[in-house]
């Protein structure tokens, strides 16, 4: 087992004193499914490792602070890795799950169907949160974009603030001829995938680079997961950054508007909520793999397009029974209580509609 970090053993202790805090016990939720995440639901071992996306990290902290307190001594280990090297630890049995920005790749099913016993491994997405375009503009306190422009900048097309393209999405306001810095992440990131998947289908003339969880763009510096992002966006006049909207909004950040074509959208609860409505699966049956193009493509007036989906990677059979049990009482909290405090996180909360199916899914680990 590979050791975690300092930052998983607090997420697991985290979890393991919220037992004194009563005021999100399992009492406190609404509907059956919570009825559900009695005692019945809280077999298994006591202790689950983890591994990957750090665009999650916030979000699992909330659904361990729940789990702890609908079943007493239950704590989830997180190591938040990035998505890359999650996966690659889940494929080597040295995790129970792993938490990625992006569903398993076609070359990766089946090593995750022999890591699963030569069963297939199921992709559940749990955690929806907008990807914020952060900025560092002195003097500029709203700025807009749009999917064609980050294209340019990401790819050394646009290279100062005051370009024309730039200009032509802020009318009215004074942009500086600052030289651009694009911030984008060095290591292997799932946010960087569904960066690159969103301008590849919001601006496929000009992105031609393709997705994946490598950088493609060959502009700007690179940063080490999304905390390096966030600090290089700070260091940085005139830089510009992907990264998740909780640790962005934690940081004081500003973040651009996004234009698709029918009228700037500010990254709010609102805006997102209504994004992930967009959202669709790209097959029947209990993988849940989303297809975004939908989402990303869109130009639905009042949806903020740039979101990320967070997905827990399982083993649809082949854990030990005990494993099993806590995997599957793990998520359900985490669907039903742990949505409680995702807004305040930075999150968004899961619709009913998709949660009804994600806990079919769920229940359905054997």
């Amino acid at each position: 087992m590979v050791a975690l970090s300092a930052a998983a053993l607090a997420l697991s202790m985290t979890a393991c004193g919220s037992d004194n805090n009563s005021g999100t016990s399992s009492s406190g939720a609404s509907g059956s499914s919570s009825a559900a995440a009695g005692a019945a639901d809280c077999g298994g071992k006591a202790a689950l490792t983890a591994e990957g996306s750090t665009a999650q990290q916030n979000a699992i902290a909330e659904f361990n602070k729940a789990w702890g307190q609908v079943c007493s001594g239950k704590s989830l280990s997180y190591n938040p890795t990035g998505s890359g090297a999650g996966v690659t630890q889940f494929l080597a049995k040295q995790v129970d799950f792993a938490g990625s920005d992006s569903a398993l790749a076609a070359d990766q099913v089946a090593p995750a169907t022999e890591r699963c016993g030569g069963n297939p491994a199921w992709n559940l997405p749990l955690v929806f949160g907008p990807v914020a375009m952060a900025y560092n503009l002195e003097g500029v306190d709203k700025l807009v974009v749009n999917a064609d422009v980050l294209a340019k900048i990401f790819t050394g097309a646009i290279t100062t603030w005051n370009d024309p393209a730039i200009a032509a999405l802020n009318s009215g306001a004074t942009l500086p001829d600052t030289k651009i810095t694009p911030i984008y992440r060095s290591d292997s990131s799932g946010t960087t995938d569904n960066f690159q998947k969103y301008l590849t289908a919001a601006a496929p003339q000009t992105w031609t680079k393709g997705a994946g969880k490598e950088f493609q763009g060959g502009a700007g510096e690179g940063a080490q997961k999304s905390s390096g992002v966030v600090q290089a966006v700070q260091a940085t006049p005139g830089a510009i950054g992907y990264v998740e909207k909780s640790p962005a909004k934690a940081a004081n950040l500003p973040f651009a508007q996004i234009d698709s074509g029918a009228g700037a959208v500010e990254l709010t609860d609102d805006s997102t909520a209504k994004a992930v409505g967009d959202a669709k699966f790209k097959a029947d049956g209990m993988d849940l793999t989303l297809d975004l193009n939908a989402l990303y493509a869109s130009k639905e007036a009042g949806a903020y397009p740039l979101m990320l989906a967070t997905y827990e990677i399982v083993c649809s059979k082949g854990y030990d029974a005990d494993t099993a049990a806590a995997v599957k009482s793990f998520l359900t909290v985490s669907a039903d209580q742990g949505q409680a405090n995702l807004s305040a996180a930075g999150f968004v909360p899961l619709p009913d509609s998709f949660k009804e199916r994600l806990l079919k899914s769920v229940d359905a680990i054997a």
